[in-house]
């Protein structure tokens, strides 16, 4: 695998080399933003996108990393599973869905998707839409929508190139060549990224799982290539199709803390792959219509190793398994909107999916799940004067069982669950009001709805559990008042407060019949907080930044039973100096206050971080750079019972040509 990294290295001298005798048009942007992957209502409303410069001051290389930057998102992690996620005010992935230029990607069972194996290597921007996602994103959108946009290329030839190496015997490495020859453009990419193990802080004290310095079983590997081609006949009509390959392997480090109702899993995932492939494409009618389509398929395969004990050698125990997950997705959907009513612009979106989810354990039959999802919705922007627009729309969701197989391991066959449908309306309007230039208000409400994941319906849970198929979806009325301006020179603030309120919340009941319990529309939870963001650029050598998250979460129904994975307090703060042009200094500092980790009671404890990173300019195209993360050595974790890395360095050398 070394060698890669050699050829990659080797490969950004020698266009360095090259690209000094070369005069090319120079812009300060690396690439152009892939307009065909954005979900847009307009211009005025509000959401928060991290670019690839962001990125790169925070040596983040993976989403999940890169979300934690932005206020009212929490980092966390499924110990159990070794998966990445984030909250976005208070809701999970299931209710707050990624995207990939607008099309879902989150898993058909469980609705959730592992961060951690998404890099960020080519990619253009990460938009996130809090509470208020667009009507067009379609079904699903609870508490709002993440969605990664790919790169596109605006100069003839443009590459991008970085190769790096980090703590726990870790490697990176990506190259993206990109061409637009006006009518036709070319994007190609892939990536690796790979470590042997992360390193535990000094602090940590050994319990019988994990004796401290390396952390076991922590390792990962993540591949990705990815080639778009596109072409622009003329200047308003765009076709595109792109094809995502991903490769993932980790291990799932075992659980070392004090619950002693948690058992220890020796898990590791051998492989974890995706292939998407989509088309979208945008045609104008007239002048004043257009028509947007995305088309595609998603294939997702996974298998979970489970052994015996820590030596990862044997299968004999009752919960040694080998079990392998095989899911495909397809849909399509297309989008109309016309200005041909003065003072509006009109959108309407047809949205259908198809969800197939196969499990099995090594050696015997294979279930079968599929559903079929349809959104049907429209969505206004009217400007009512110069100063003030509304947003408004509606949308209706239904979502079919298809197929649903219940697997007896005792006689190895099968039978059929009965099938079923929900269907759910979702209302959402925002008034935003341009007091100057430099001031916005805007209020806004949205009811969006969730649908009970396969996983919700016809899960026994190891036997510990009873399906309800019956299911209906969760409900929230999200509310938010939030001020973006520029209060003084250079001086930037953007405050919201937000309230939700959740209703047929999807949650565990337990002793339905003794000993077992059932997932049911039983919880009533209401979230609420604020958050504000500032940013100062002193002058034109020191920037600072901060934002602070303040979150409460209670559920009504049940006070015994808490909310998971997101702390009350969460504080962000980021200073970048330039004392020179060709140096650039970052320092930021992470605060979260304690957070619970399971529904009765565990707690992972507050704890703070300091990152620094040194990035220097060495010619025209290429730039080094080098850091350290938790530079205290801090011991914590964000699940109780699962440390994070210790002090950890990092070095790579980034090739820029466009």
């Amino acid at each position: 695998m070394r060698v890669i990294f050699l050829t990659i290295a080797s490969f950004i001298l020698i266009l360095n080399i090259n690209a000094q005798n070369t005069v090319i048009q120079d812009s300060t942007n690396y690439t152009k933003v892939y307009d065909l992957g954005e979900v847009i209502v307009t211009a005025l409303q509000s959401k928060t996108t991290i670019n690839t410069e962001k990125n790169q001051q925070f040596n983040r290389v993976d989403v999940s990393n890169s979300l934690n930057i932005l206020p009212s998102i929490s980092l966390s992690n499924n110990g159990g599973r070794n998966e990445a996620a984030v909250y976005v005010r208070g809701f999970d992935l299931r209710q707050t869905p990624v995207f990939i230029d607008g099309i879902p990607i989150y898993l058909p069972y469980d609705g959730y998707v592992d961060l951690n194996r998404f890099t960020n290597f080519d990619l253009s921007q990460i938009d996130v839409a809090k509470g208020f996602a667009s009507i067009l994103f379609g079904s699903n959108t609870l508490g709002g929508a993440i969605n990664l946009v790919s790169m596109k290329p605006k100069q003839k030839l443009e590459v991008y190139a970085t190769v790096g190496a980090f703590s726990g015997n870790g490697y990176k490495g990506n190259l993206n060549i990109g061409s637009n020859l006006g009518k036709i453009y070319v994007q190609f990419g892939v990536s690796q990224l790979q470590k042997e193990y992360y390193k535990l802080s000094t602090d940590y004290d050994s319990v019988k799982n994990e004796n401290g310095a390396e952390r076991d079983n922590s390792y990962r590997e993540d591949s990705k290539g990815s080639i778009k081609i596109g072409f622009t006949p003329n200047k308003t009509d765009e076709y595109s199709v792109n094809f995502i390959y991903q490769h993932g392997e980790k291990g799932v480090p075992v659980y070392a803390g004090d619950d002693e109702t948690i058992k220890a899993r020796y898990w590791k995932y051998p492989f974890w792959n995706k292939k998407s492939l989509y088309f979208i494409s945008k045609t104008m009618l007239g002048e004043n219509n257009y028509l947007k389509s995305r088309m595609f398929y998603d294939k997702f395969d996974n298998q979970i190793d489970s052994y015996d004990d820590i030596s990862f050698t044997t299968q004999d125990k009752p919960y040694a398994f080998q079990s392998v997950y095989d899911d495909k997705t397809m849909g399509a959907s297309l989008e109309f909107g016309t200005e041909m009513i003065p003072m509006n612009n009109l959108k309407m979106a047809l949205h259908f999916k198809n969800d197939h989810h196969c499990q099995y354990n090594i050696g015997e039959s294979p279930a079968n799940f599929e559903d079929n999802t349809i959104s049907l919705g429209v969505e206004d922007n009217l400007k009512l004067n110069e100063k003030i627009t509304a947003v408004y729309g509606m949308s209706y969701n239904i979502r079919k069982s298809i197929l649903a197989e219940e697997y007896f391991s005792s006689s190895d066959s099968i039978s059929n669950f009965s099938k079923n449908t929900n269907d759910a309306v979702n209302t959402q309007i925002g008034t935003f009001y341009n007091i100057s230039s430099s001031h916005q208000i805007s209020i806004t409400f949205a009811r969006k709805t969730r649908f009970a994941t396969m996983k919700d319906r016809y899960s026994y849970k190891l036997g510990k559990a009873i399906p309800n198929p019956e299911l209906k979806a969760e409900n929230a009325m999200n509310f938010e008042i939030a001020y973006n301006g520029i209060i003084a020179k250079n001086l930037s603030l953007k405050p919201a407060f937000f309230y939700s309120y959740i209703s047929d919340v999807i949650q565990q009941v337990d002793n339905v019949e003794p000993g077992l319990s059932q997932m049911q529309n039983t919880g009533i939870a209401e979230f609420y907080g604020c958050e504000i963001s500032l940013n100062y650029a002193i002058h034109e050598k020191l920037t600072v930044g901060t934002n602070y998250t303040y979150i409460e979460r209670y559920n009504k129904t049940n006070n015994d039973l808490f909310f998971t994975d997101v702390p009350k307090h969460k504080i962000f703060a980021s200073l970048i100096y330039k004392p020179i042009e060709r140096i650039e200094i970052t320092v930021s500092e992470e605060y979260n206050s304690e957070r619970f980790s399971t529904s009765y009671g565990n707690v992972a404890p507050e704890f703070a971080l300091t990152n620094a990173r040194l990035s220097g300019k060495i010619s025209k195209y290429l730039y080094a750079e080098c850091g350290v993360n938790n530079i205290f050595d801090k011991n914590y974790s964000l699940s109780e019972g699962y440390p994070e890395e210790g002090r950890n360095f990092f070095i790579s050398l980034i090739f820029k040509y466009h």
